[in-house]
C-alpha cells in the first residue's frame, strides 16, 4: 500500500509540473529553435474581407462597434460587414440598420435566439470574402488589426490567424493573478504559433480562409477553438500576431471571470468527447500540445487532490515527504486567503489564490457541460 501511494504522489506531482511549467517551458525553449513565421505580412494582395459579428442584445454598443470596423485600415471597397443578431428584443437590429455610411452591410435578423455557433453558419454562409475577420460587440480594434490578420495569409500555409486581446488590469488581489494566467496563456500560444500551429484562437479577434470553415454544430460552447482546430486537421497552420490587436474594456474580475471560465473549460470537455480523434498522432499532428494545453489543465484538480490526499499518507515515511506535506497546506492556506479577501494584492496570497480559483473553475465547468450537454446558447 505504501508503495501504491508513493507511486501515486509521483506521478501526480509530476502530472501537475508538467502541465502548468514543464510545458510553458517545454513549448518557449521549442519555438526558441523553430521560428514558424508566415512568409509575409505586408497583405500585398489585399483580398475582400467578410467582418461577422454575431450579437445578442447590443443595442448600447453596436454602433460604437460598427464605426470601430469602419476606421480600422483596410480599403472600403474590399471588406464587408455582416452583422447576426441572435433573437435580439432590444434596439440592435434598428440601430445597426441606421447606420448609413457603413458600405456593404448585410444584417441577419433571427427572430428567436438559436446560438452562436449557428449564427455564426449563418454570417459564413452569407460572405463573400475571401477571409472572414471574427469580432464581437464589446471589443474595439486597433487601427491596423484587421490588415496586420490578413497579410499574415499572404502565406499559403496558414490557414486561420488569432489576433492578441488586451484586458484592463483588475483592481483585486484573485484578479491580478487571473491576469498573470492570461499573459502565461498568450505566451504559450505565440510559442505554439512558431513550433506550428496555436491551440485555438481568440475568439474576439481572429481570421480564417472561409473556403476552410466547417459548420458547427449548434451547441458547441468553444467554437474559437473548434473551427481552427479543424483547420488545421486539415492541413493548415493556425498563426498568432500579436501585431492585431482587440482591446477588451472589461477587467479579469474573478465574479466576471468565473462564468467566463466555466463555459469555456466546459466546452473543452465537448471538444475532449466529441472529438476523440484529436488525440491520435495519426489523425492529428498536434495532439501532443492539445494534450498539453487544454486536456492535461482538465485531470488537474484530481490530480492536486490525489497528491494531498497521498501525501498526508506518506509524510511519516520520510522527511521529504513531510515537508511536501507541509508545503501544500502553506500554499492551500495562502489560497484561501487570497479568495476571502480579494482585496490583498500580495503575491504570496494572490498567486496561490488564482492558481486554485480557476481549478474550482475546471470543476464547476465539468458540472457546466453536464447540465448543458446538446443545448446551445451564450
Amino acid at each position: 500500500m505504501s508503495c501504491l501511494l508513493i507511486f501515486a504522489f509521483w506521478l501526480c506531482g509530476l502530472g501537475i509540473g508538467y502541465t502548468f511549467v514543464g510545458y510553458p517551458l517545454h513549448i518557449f525553449l521549442l519555438s526558441r529553435r523553430n521560428r514558424n513565421e508566415p512568409e509575409s505580412l505586408n497583405c500585398q494582395n489585399e483580398p475582400m474581407v467578410s467582418i461577422v459579428i454575431v450579437v445578442h442584445n447590443e443595442q448600447e454598443r453596436i454602433l460604437p462597434r460598427l464605426r470601430n470596423l469602419l476606421a480600422c485600415d483596410y480599403p472600403q471597397d474590399r471588406r464587408e460587414f455582416i452583422v447576426v443578431s441572435d433573437g435580439s428584443d432590444d434596439e440592435t437590429v434598428a440601430r445597426a440598420r441606421s447606420l448609413r455610411d457603413v458600405p456593404c452591410l448585410t444584417i441577419i435578423e433571427n427572430r428567436r435566439q438559436r446560438g452562436k455557433p449557428s449564427c455564426l453558419n449563418d454570417g459564413i454562409s452569407a460572405a463573400k470574402g475571401d477571409i472572414v475577420v471574427f469580432a464581437d460587440a464589446r471589443q474595439r480594434f486597433e487601427a491596423k488589426a484587421i490588415r496586420s490578420l490578413v497579410g499574415c495569409f499572404d502565406d499559403a500555409t496558414v490557414g486561420a490567424v488569432s489576433g492578441e486581446l488586451l484586458i484592463e488590469d483588475s483592481t483585486s488581489g484573485l484578479g491580478s493573478s487571473v491576469d498573470a494566467y492570461w499573459r502565461l496563456e498568450k505566451m504559450i500560444r505565440r510559442a505554439e504559433a512558431k513550433v506550428d500551429s496555436c491551440i485555438g484562437c481568440t475568439g474576439a479577434i481572429y481570421a480564417i480562409r472561409r473556403g476552410l470553415y466547417q459548420s458547427l454544430p449548434q451547441d458547441t460552447l468553444l467554437d474559437d477553438v473548434v473551427t481552427p482546430m479543424l483547420i488545421a486537421i486539415s492541413g493548415y497552420r493556425i498563426h498568432f500576431t500579436a501585431e492585431a490587436r482587440a482591446y477588451d474594456p472589461q477587467s479579469l474580475e474573478p465574479e466576471r471571470e468565473s462564468m467566463r471560465k466555466r463555459r469555456t473549460l466546459a466546452g473543452n470537455f465537448q471538444m475532449l468527447f466529441r472529438y476523440p480523434s484529436w488525440l491520435l498522432p495519426w489523425k492529428n499532428r498536434l495532439w501532443w500540445m492539445l494534450l498539453a494545453h487544454k486536456y492535461l489543465r482538465l485531470s488537474a484538480p484530481l490530480l492536486l487532490m490525489a497528491l494531498f490526499v497521498s501525501n498526508c499518507w506518506i509524510a511519516p515515511s520520510g522527511r521529504f515527504y513531510a515537508v511536501v506535506l507541509s508545503a501544500q497546506i502553506m500554499f492551500y492556506s495562502s489560497a484561501a486567503i487570497g479568495i476571502l479577501i480579494p482585496e490583498l494584492r500580495m503575491k504570496a496570497f494572490c498567486m496561490p489564490a488564482g492558481f486554485v480559483f480557476l481549478n474550482i473553475q475546471t470543476l464547476r465547468g465539468f458540472i457546466y457541460y453536464l447540465s448543458r450537454h446538446g443545448k446551445g446558447g451564450w
